[in-house]
C-alpha cells in the first residue's frame, strides 16, 4: 500500500517511523510518503490560507493550493501508471472512523491524506475531486476539534497499517481484538505474577483448559461490551449467538425481541404512531 499524507508541519508525522507502522515502511509493506501543502505555493510568504468568505473568525486552507498537491500527489485518476487514489480527508464534520472503515481502507492500494488547518479546507476541494469521479472520504476520530487533522490521520494510518498482511506479528492477534468481526470489545487480559497486590488471575486462565478459557473469555467481552458500550451489544446479530451468549445476556438484562437484542429496561419497542420506541444508548 501506498499512503501519502498533505500537511503543513511534515514533522509532525516523524511519529510514523516508530513502531510496528515503521516497521513495515522499513520492511516495504507500506509506502508511506509525507508532503509539505506549502511546496506548492506560488508566493514568497508561503500562504496556504486567507480569510473566509462571508465574515468570521479564523482562517480557510486555499483550493488553489491543494488542488496542485492533490494533483500531483493523487494523480489524474491513476493516470501517473499507479492506481487511483483514495483521498481522505480527516474533519470533525465527517463520518466516525469505525474499524469498518479501517478494514475498508486497508483494502486499497492508495491514500492520501490531506490534513487541514485554522478553519479547515475550502469546501470546493472535496466538491472537485468527488465531481470528476475520485473517492472521497470525510472521516472524524470522535466528537471533539483538533487543531488539526494531522493526530486524526496518525490514528487512521496506524488503524490501517496494522491491518496490512505482515505488519501485525501474529495475525490471530486482529481477530480478538476490541472492535474486531466479533462486534464485542476484548476480554480482560492478564500476564505474570499470577497474585499481584492481593488481586489474583482467574483460576480458569490457569487451568490448561481451552474450552473453558475460551468461554470465559467470551463471556467477559459479553460482560464487558453490555456495561460500556450497550450500542454494540444493540447492534449484534441474535443469529450469530449461541445458547449460551443468549443466555449470558440474558443475565445481563437483554433479551431478543423481534429479531433483535432489546433491553430489558428500555421496555418494549412499540410500533408507528405508538410513541417513541425503545432506545439504546449509552
Amino acid at each position: 500500500m501506498r499512503v501519502d499524507v498533505v500537511t503543513i508541519f511534515p514533522d509532525y508525522l516523524a511519529a510514523l517511523d516508530l513502531s510496528l507502522v515503521g516497521k513495515a515502511r522499513r520492511a516495504g509493506l507500506l509506502d508511506l510518503r509525507v508532503h509539505d501543502l506549502r511546496d506548492w505555493t506560488s508566493d514568497r510568504h508561503r500562504t496556504v490560507d486567507d480569510t473566509p468568505f462571508g465574515g468570521g473568525a479564523g482562517m480557510v486552507m486555499r483550493p488553489d493550493v491543494w488542488g496542485r498537491a492533490l494533483d500531483d500527489v493523487m494523480g489524474a485518476g491513476g493516470g501517473d501508471g499507479g492506481p487511483a487514489a483514495h483521498l481522505v480527508v480527516p474533519t470533525p464534520s465527517g463520518e466516525v472512523f469505525t474499524q469498518r472503515h479501517a478494514e475498508a481502507l486497508a483494502a486499497e492500494e492508495h491514500l492520501v491524506v490531506a490534513c487541514g488547518r485554522y478553519e479547515g479546507i475550502d469546501a470546493r476541494v472535496v466538491e472537485h475531486y468527488r465531481a470528476t469521479g475520485h473517492r472521497v472520504s470525510e472521516l472524524s476520530i470522535g466528537d471533539y476539534v483538533l487543531n488539526g487533522g494531522e493526530v486524526a490521520a496518525l490514528v487512521m494510518i496506524e488503524a490501517v497499517g496494522r491491518l496490512l498482511p505482515g505488519v501485525v506479528g501474529n495475525p490471530e492477534s486482529l481477530v480478538e481484538e476490541s472492535h474486531g468481526a466479533a462486534g464485542l470489545l476484548e476480554y480482560p487480559v492478564y500476564t505474570k505474577p499470577p497474585a499481584w497486590e492481593g488481586l489474583d488471575v482467574p483460576d480458569v486462565l490457569l487451568s490448561g483448559h481451552h474450552a473453558r478459557i475460551e468461554r470465559w473469555r467470551r463471556d467477559r467481552a459479553l460482560a464487558r461490551t453490555a456495561q460500556r458500550r450497550p450500542d454494540m451489544v444493540a447492534a449484534l446479530d441474535p443469529g450469530a449467538l449461541d445458547r449460551h451468549d443468549v443466555d449470558v445476556l440474558a443475565g445481563l438484562g437483554w433479551v431478543v425481541d423481534g429479531g433483535r437484542l432489546r433491553r430489558l429496561e428500555d421496555g418494549p419497542e412499540q410500533g408507528p404512531g405508538e410513541g417513541t420506541s425503545g432506545t439504546v444508548a449509552e
